[in-house]
C-alpha cells in the first residue's frame, strides 16, 4: 500500500517529526551527545541499547536490530501497517494524507474485504456455540481445550449445510465474501468453502481477520484445508498465532515456531503463550524473513522422524542466506510419533519448557547433520565433512558467526591452521580515515569493504555510479552494487530524498538497514567517505596481486569462474 501515498508527501512528513519527541512520549530517552539512548521497547534488557539519531532520522538497537524511521516505528510499537502509521503521524502533524481517488478506492476495498472476513469469523464462533455446533464443542473438548483460549483465538465452526455462511450475510458482504475465496462462485451458484469444519482464524498483526483455516469434522480427503490468497492474504507473509502472542506476552523476544494450528493453541492452553505457526511451510525463506522481522530468536519444533529431520533440513537450508550476526535459530527434533500438541499434553508446560530451553542451536545441528553417518578420526570422512559443510557456509553472509562456523569446520575437519590464509584481508580499524590492515583472525565484519561502501552511498548518494562501477564484475560488492542501483533508477540525489525512498521501499529498506545489526561504532562521515574514496580509486596493480595471491592460496577450491579469473589475471593458463 506504501504506492499509494505520494513520495513527497512522506518526505515532508518525516521533515515535520521530531523522532526524539515520538519515541520520548513511548520510552523514557537520555540524552547521549547529540543522540538519545534508552532501553530498547522491543525486546527486554536492562542495559540501554536502543539508539535514537534525530539528525539523521533513524533509531536502531544494538540488542535485537530493530530499526527505521518515524514510519517504522509507529509500525512496530502500534503494530500498524504502513498506511495506517502515515495516517497516524499525519493526524498528529495536523496533515492529511493526499490520496487520489483511485487510492482512496483501493483502501476501501481492503477494508471491505476484511469486513467480511471478519463477519465471517463472528459467523463461525455464533455457529460454534449453537445446537448445530454439539459435535464440534465436544471435539475441542477431547483435545483439551477450554472457553477462555477457545475465545482467544476466535475458534468456530462451520456448518455443514452448503450456503450457511452466504445466505446469513448480507448483500454488501457477499461479493466480497467471493472475492476473498471464502465463498466459491466457480460452479455457477455460491457455495460456502468451509463445511462441517473446525474454524482457525488467521488474523494479521492489527488483529483483523485475513483469512482462515478449517480442519473437517467429516472423512474429507483434506484434514486442513485454507483459504486462498487474496488482495488482504499472502500466505508467505502472515504468520499464525503472531497476533495473540503479542497480546500475551507485551516484549515478544522469541517465538516458538511448530507446524500446526492446533499446536499453537494446544502450547497456549498450557501456558506457553509465544508459540506461532507459518502458513504453508516453515522452510519458504520467505516466511523465514516475516519471523525474523518480528523476533531475532526463534525455535524451530519438528517430529522426530524422517519427515520432521527434512522439513528441519529445509529450514536450516533457507535460513542460511538470513544468518546475520545478532540472529539465534534453534531446533527442537520431538520424540517420534509426538507432536506439541500430544506431547505438552502428556508430560506437561514445565517438561516442553525445559525442552524448549535446551533446543539445539543453529550452528549444532548444522554439523551434526552434516557429520552423520561419518568417522571423524578417518582423513576421508573429515574431506567429506567438508565437502558437505562448505557450501553452505558459503551461503551465509559475512559475519562473526560464519567466521566462527568455519574454524568449527576446519577444527573438526582436523585442518584449523588452513584457516590463516583462507580469506583476503580486511579493514577493521578507524583513525582519522585512515585503515589498518589486519588477519582474518581479528577481522571486523561489520566493517567489510560492502559494508563501508553501503555506508558511503547513504551519506553521498552521488558516488552510486562510482560504486556501480566498482560493483561490476565483482561478488565483493553484491550489496552496495544493488544499493546503488536502487539509488540510479531513481535518480536519487541527497541523503533526504534517499531516506524518503527507503521508508517507501520495504525490501530495500530492510536489506539495508541490516547492516547496521551489531555496529557498535558508526564511523564519523569523513571516515566513512574517506574509506570509500580509497576502494573506488585503488592501487590496480597491488589490487591486482592481492587477488592473484589470494587465488593461488585456494587454487584447489576454485571454480570455474575463479579459474577463468585466474588465467586473466596472471595472463596464461595455470592448470
Amino acid at each position: 500500500m506504501s504506492g499509494l501515498i505520494p513520495q513527497r508527501f512522506v518526505e515532508d512528513l518525516l521533515d515535520r517529526v521530531d523522532l526524539a519527541q515520538l519515541i520520548g512520549s513511548r520510552v523514557t530517552l537520555k540524552k547521549a551527545g547529540a543522540n538519545y539512548k534508552a532501553c530498547c521497547p522491543f525486546h527486554d534488557e536492562k542495559t540501554p541499547s536502543f539508539n535514537v539519531r534525530p539528525d539523521k532520522g533513524f533509531y536502531h538497537c544494538f540488542g535485537c536490530g530493530a530499526h527505521g524511521d518515524a514510519i517504522s516505528f509507529v509500525r512496530e510499537f502500534e503494530g500498524l501497517g504502513f498506511t495506517e502509521a502515515v495516517e497516524d503521524l499525519a493526524r498528529r502533524a495536523g496533515l492529511e494524507v493526499p490520496y487520489d481517488q483511485a487510492a482512496k478506492q483501493e483502501i476501501q476495498q481492503a477494508r471491505t474485504l476484511t469486513d467480511a472476513l471478519d463477519f465471517a469469523s463472528r459467523f463461525y464462533q455464533s455457529a460454534l456455540l449453537g445446537e448445530q455446533g454439539t459435535y464440534a464443542r465436544d471435539y475441542l473438548k477431547q483435545r483439551g481445550l477450554d472457553d477462555s483460549v477457545i475465545q482467544q483465538y476466535q475458534i468456530g465452526y462451520a456448518p455443514a449445510a452448503g450456503t450457511s455462511l452466504f445466505d446469513a450475510a448480507n448483500k454488501e458482504l457477499q461479493g466480497p465474501l467471493i472475492e476473498t475465496g471464502t465463498v466459491s462462485d466457480k460452479y455457477g451458484r455460491p457455495r460456502d468453502l468451509f463445511r462441517n469444519r473446525v474454524m482457525f482464524p488467521i488474523r494479521n498483526s492489527r488483529g483483523k481477520t485475513i483469512a482462515f483455516g478449517g480442519r473437517t469434522l467429516g472423512d474429507d480427503k483434506a484434514k486442513y484445508i485454507n483459504s486462498p490468497e487474496s488482495d488482504v492474504f499472502h500466505k508467505s507473509r502472515e504468520i499464525y498465532g503472531l497476533f495473540e502472542a503479542k497480546q500475551a506476552v507485551r516484549q515478544l523476544d522469541k517465538l516458538l515456531v511448530v507446524e500446526g494450528y492446533m499446536d499453537v493453541i494446544a502450547l497456549a492452553q498450557h501456558g506457553i503463550r509465544y508459540a506461532v505457526a507459518t502458513l504453508g511451510t516453515a522452510t519458504n525463506q520467505d516466511s523465514l524473513a516475516a519471523l525474523l522481522k518480528q523476533v531475532r530468536h526463534a525455535v524451530f519444533c519438528f517430529d522426530g522422524d524422517k519427515a520432521g529431520f527434512k522439513a528441519a533440513d529445509r529450514a536450516l537450508d533457507n535460513a542460511l542466506e538470513l544468518m546475520a550476526d545478532g540472529l539465534h535459530l534453534q531446533f527442537l527434533m520431538l520424540p517420534e510419533g509426538e507432536d506439541p500438541d500430544t506431547l505438552v499434553r502428556k508430560e506437561g508446560s514445565e517438561a516442553f519448557q525445559k525442552r524448549v530451553d535446551s533446543a539445539t542451536p543453529f550452528s549444532r545441528y548444522l554439523f551434526d547433520r552434516q557429520s552423520e553417518g561419518l568417522d571423524l578420526t578417518l582423513p576421508e570422512h573429515r574431506g567429506e565433512l567438508r565437502a558437505r559443510a562448505e557450501p553452505l557456509l558459503n551461503k551465509m553472509p559475512k559475519s562473526t558467526l560464519r567466521d566462527a562456523m568455519w574454524h568449527e569446520m576446519l577444527r573438526l575437519c582436523g585442518g584449523r591452521n588452513q584457516w590463516q590464509n583462507r580469506q583476503p584481508q580486511q579493514w577493521n580499524t578507524w583513525k582519522g580515515g585512515r585503515r589498518d590492515r589486519v588477519t582474518e583472525e581479528r577481522i571486523d565484519v561489520k566493517l567489510s569493504k560492502d559494508s563501508i561502501l553501503c555506508l558511503a552511498l547513504l551519506e553521498a548518494p552521488d558516488l552510486a555510479s562510482d560504486v556501480t562501477e566498482l560493483a561490476q564484475g565483482s561478488r565483493l560488492y553484491n550489496q552496495a552494487g544493488s544499493f546503488a542501483a536502487f539509488i540510479t533508477e531513481r535518480e536519487i540525489r541527497n541523503r533526504k530524498s534517499l531516506i524518503t525512498a527507503l521508508a517507501l521501499n520495504s525490501q530495500k529498506r530492510e536489506q539495508f538497514y541490516n547492516l547496521f545489526d551489531g555496529i557498535e561504532h558508526i564511523p564519523t562521515r569523513e571516515s566513512t567517505l574517506a574509506a570509500a574514496r580509497e576502494l573506488l580509486s585503488p592501487n590496480e596493480e597491488a589490487s591486482r596481486q592481492q587477488r592473484l595471491a589470494t587465488l593461488l592460496r585456494n587454487f584447489a577450491n576454485l571454480t570455474a569462474e575463479e579459474r577463468q579469473e585466474l588465467r586473466e589475471l596472471s595472463g596464461g593458463t595455470p592448470d
